[in-house]
């Protein structure tokens, strides 16, 4: 008889998500302790965290954290960075030697603007000129990766277990709205530490249990807009999709999830509303090659919010719950009872249905 730990569990991965609606600040340590509870799902080749609302003394600058290989990379960075960006800030970044984390890059942290002159020169708006100089760093300056880039939150990853990488980074000294989480289990692609969830872009980071069977025709897409996917793993794509579809093209969290993971085409022909008819049908035509197939569940954070969804068959676990305006997302029920033992509405999200959870207006 097979036993836990002894086979391949290829449904692995695990991920969670707690967010406050009221915009109440909550500290790292119980996301952490909540992926204790999903340890198996996890194979110590990667773990992650994305915290929201965690840097209000420095809200209106972008956090970049990167990872450096040697001296010489983060020499070549931090030139490029002075060259673009006034950085307010920098120091490198607050963590506790465990013996579980091990050849740990030199990691850094910067709070920065884009340099005004060359802002005003390249006739880009910000976010963009961000978007652009973050893709840039990544694909051109060897042994350099941005892996966090937005405003007032912060991604913090490496190889280990969830629970190893939250005590490393010291998340329970942090305080949030919302808080994502990721523990890895990888099937086909290389645990190396740029390559551990949250993946992020600007403000939007991604957490993804599951395999992306369409992430050449993706990647091709994709990248015809600047975007590069090098960090060697398929979820890095969803990241930019979002980027993408959500910053760039304007469309609405629905319309994105639309696109994603869109209805089949039989149900479409099968719709009885006609507006609803003739979006879909827009949407799956005009970013056909931006349908990501393949099993998944996956949390979509972004300033103010965040979004679940799982693949339209639901080949991977999804829970949700809320109690008293905090909302829990997880793998497994267990890890979100370890939040909250007494959560309430407790339900499991449809395949292909989003689930959108947004803080109050003004309360973050």
């Amino acid at each position: 008889m097979e036993r836990e730990g002894e086979f391949r569990n290829v449904s692995g991965c695990a991920i969670a998500a707690v967010i406050s609606k009221d915009g109440k600040l909550m500290s790292g340590k119980s996301i952490v302790e909540c992926m204790k509870t999903m340890h198996d799902r996890s194979n110590g080749l990667g773990g992650g965290f994305a915290g929201y609302g965690i840097y209000p003394e420095y809200k209106d600058y972008y956090a970049f954290h990167i990872f450096y290989n040697d001296n010489e990379s983060k020499a070549i960075c931090e030139k490029y960075l002075n060259e673009n960006f006034d950085i307010t800030s920098y120091s490198k970044m607050p963590v506790k030697k465990i013996p579980a984390i091990m050849d740990e890059p030199l990691i850094w942290r910067y709070f920065l603007k884009p340099e005004y002159n060359k802002l005003t020169e390249s006739q880009l708006t910000e976010k963009e000129y961000v978007m652009r100089n973050v893709t840039k760093i990544n694909d051109e300056i060897k042994g350099a990766y941005v892996f966090s880039s937005g405003k007032n939150m912060g991604v913090f990853k490496a190889v280990g277990y969830p629970e190893e990488v939250g005590e490393f980074y010291k998340l329970d000294e942090y305080k949030g709205y919302m808080w994502t989480a990721h523990g890895r289990y990888p099937t086909n692609t290389p645990g190396w530490w740029a390559g551990s969830h949250p993946f992020s872009m600007l403000d939007y980071t991604v957490v993804h249990n599951g395999e992306i069977s369409s992430y050449d025709a993706n990647r091709r897409f994709i990248e015809m807009f600047g975007y590069k996917c090098n960090l060697k793993t398929d979820t890095e794509v969803i990241t930019y999709i979002a980027d993408y579809l959500l910053r760039r093209e304007g469309l609405t969290l629905n319309e994105f999830a639309e696109v994603i993971a869109a209805p089949f085409w039989s149900s479409i022909d099968h719709e009885k509303d006609e507006i609803k008819k003739n979006r879909q049908k827009y949407l799956r035509n005009n970013y056909s090659s931006l349908l990501v197939t393949g099993p998944f569940s996956i949390i979509l954070g972004f300033e103010g919010g965040l979004l679940a969804l799982n693949d339209r068959l639901k080949l991977r676990s999804l829970v949700a719950g809320e109690k008293n305006n905090t909302f829990y997302l997880a793998s497994e029920e267990c890890a979100i009872k370890s939040m909250c033992p007494d959560i309430e509405n407790l339900f499991y999200p449809k395949g292909g249905e989003p689930v959108i959870i947004k803080v109050k207006e003004g309360k973050y």
